[in-house]
């Protein structure tokens, strides 16, 4: 073995849904170069040690997305990541999974139709009717190709989607790809299906308001395009267009700004009152009463005419800032 290889145990997930009933993990021994990526381990386990082993790959080039994968619980792209980093990492254990678990068909390939599915909902494409002969090219502005950010770089690997934990436990929730896609064609201004697409992400459980903001889509994504950033401009744009809809999310969001706005400091209680009412506050009890203790809430919070939240000495600062920095009125 060189001084430039390393030798080392991989483990890998198996299993096949049309003759398995349970998943299991196999190990296998070989010396991993310092320059091999994890797509040329996948590839040694399948030429050199069992052609059964299955896994997506197309490209090479980090620009497809077919050869995500999950590394001791990371996404990544698989031709992209590099082994010895990973190696280094976690302390010489590497561990391949399926981007999801109980998607799989085999070993690394999983059914990526809901993915797809939700990707399709959100219309992914400009929708515009166009003369049978235009006269001229459809320009755009800088500064709108800036409004843009990084939206259009994402290859649909799937990275993020399959790290959302909102997309594990709400299967209507659209998931932070589509609603990436969902930001760039309403951002296009040649589109004019922007009020629709808003609509949709404007709705509770498919929506951009069931994101928990986590990040772990920013986290998992090989091309470090943020989802978050994109899922809070279309929760701005749901404003500034009159397509948001009253409900918790939203009078949550408006709480914020009324909180601040009224005490330059967060009334944690008052948000709660405001955005579900007082019989809702009933349902967050256990929560209020440790915070209670901790001193964090007092026990007249949120009752009426009482106001014992202190002021910030900057408060007619905040107050401006507010005003200015506001595209909306709620």
């Amino acid at each position: 073995m060189s001084s430039d290889t390393r030798k080392v145990t991989l483990k890998a997930f198996r299993f096949n849904a049309e003759t398995d009933y349970l998943p299991y993990y196999k190990q296998y021994e070989m010396e991993v170069g310092k320059d091999e990526l994890i797509l040329d381990l996948l590839n040694r386990i399948k030429w050199e040690h069992d052609g059964s082993f299955s896994y997506r790959r197309s490209c090479r080039h980090g620009i497809c997305g077919a050869c995500g994968i999950k590394v001791n619980g990371k996404p990544v792209l698989a031709c992209k990541q590099n082994a010895i980093e990973l190696l280094d990492l976690f302390n010489n254990e590497l561990v391949f999974e399926p981007q999801s678990k109980k998607r799989v068909v085999k070993d690394m390939i999983i059914d990526k139709k809901d993915f797809w599915d939700k990707h399709a909902a959100v219309k992914p494409y400009v929708e515009r009717e166009v003369p049978a002969h235009p006269e001229h090219e459809t320009k755009m502005s800088i500064e709108q190709f800036n409004k843009f950010l990084d939206s259009d770089l994402c290859i649909q690997c799937g990275s993020c989607h399959y790290a959302c934990p909102a997309v594990e436990v709400n299967s209507e929730y659209f998931g932070p790809a589509a609603l990436t896609a969902a930001y760039r064609f309403t951002i296009d201004p040649r589109d004019e299906a922007g009020k629709e697409r808003l609509g949709m992400t404007a709705e509770m459980g498919a929506g951009a308001w069931d994101c928990v903001k986590c990040y772990e889509c920013a986290e998992a994504c090989p091309k470090e395009i943020n989802p978050i950033e994109k899922i809070t401009k279309l929760h701005n744009m749901q404003f500034e267009q009159g397509v948001a809809q009253s409900n918790v999310a939203t009078r949550h969001a408006e709480g914020f700004v009324r909180s601040i706005k009224k005490h330059g400091f967060l009334d944690e209680a008052d948000i709660v009152l405001y955005s579900e009412g007082y019989l809702g506050m009933y349902k967050h009890m256990k929560t209020a009463l440790k915070m209670l203790k901790a001193g964090k809430i007092h026990w007249n919070d949120a009752l009426p005419f009482v106001d014992n939240v202190p002021k910030s000495k900057n408060l007619d600062e905040i107050q401006k800032l507010i005003e200015i920095s506001m595209t909306n009125k709620l």
